[in-house]
């Protein structure tokens, strides 16, 4: 059964296309689900397709050669990920994990050139975004060196909702489970301190948090602890 145009007409890498391109785009994929937790590739396998987030969240996780794992970010809808034959790689850097249930869009890398011929603002917006996680890897790098905890886990919370949040009557909510651990591990820390913190911003009104969810209950005081320019109780 053919994919409906309508699935990828919105999305800005495919911007401007007609009826006839978006069909012939469409007929080199295939959508598949991917329930929450569900690995959708591995770290290191071999990269034969890439792939578009119709609907959910993605997690992209790193395994240090010691066995470490850092979540490096999280896919939204409408993105592209696991690209790495634009990056110029044989395999994916990183393991993508279905952060709830997700609907993914499927090419062979043989579809790759077919696709950037017929739409100019696919391959931009491919490059754009690997640029885009390029320079979100460095600056989490240069936290980890130069940051105190306190302001790597604002920067973080920071980062999701601007890319995920959603608007409650509470504040912005993080759009999809998230915990504590997950934090940890996008961070640099341990679960300890990022308990022992988000407790602390709890108290103070600054942000909400349950078993899987995380609101930012006051955006400009989170934004001032990122910045440093207010003080909260150290986390030990």
């Amino acid at each position: 059964m053919a994919l409906d145009r309508t699935l990828i007409s919105g999305f800005p890498a495919f911007a401007g296309l007609d009826g006839k391109d978006l069909d012939a785009i469409l007929a080199r994929a295939r959508s598949s689900r991917f329930p929450k937790d569900s690995e959708i590739f591995a770290q290191e396998q071999e990269a034969n397709s890439f792939f578009l987030l119709l609907s959910g969240h993605i997690r992209v996780v790193r395994t240090s050669p010691e066995g470490h794992q850092v979540i490096a970010r999280y896919i939204n809808e409408g993105e592209l990920f696991g690209i790495a034959m634009a990056m110029g790689r044989s395999t994916y850097p990183a393991t993508a994990v279905a952060a709830v249930d997700c609907v993914v869009l499927t090419w062979p890398n043989s579809a790759w050139p077919e696709l950037q011929s017929r739409c100019p603002g696919f391959g931009a917006s491919a490059y754009q975004t690997i640029g885009a996680r390029l320079l979100e890897t460095q600056a989490q790098v240069m936290a980890m060196s130069t940051q105190q905890v306190e302001q790597r886990i604002a920067h973080a919370l920071l980062r999701i909702v601007s890319q995920s949040g959603r608007k409650t009557a509470d504040g912005i909510e993080i759009d999809f489970p998230i915990t504590r651990q997950d934090i940890a591990e996008m961070t640099g820390t341990t679960l300890h301190t990022v308990s022992r913190l988000l407790s602390a911003w709890e108290d103070q009104g600054i942000v909400r948090s349950s078993r899987q969810k995380v609101t930012v209950t006051d955006p400009h005081t989170l934004m001032l602890v990122a910045e440093t320019r207010r003080k909260v109780p150290p986390a030990q």
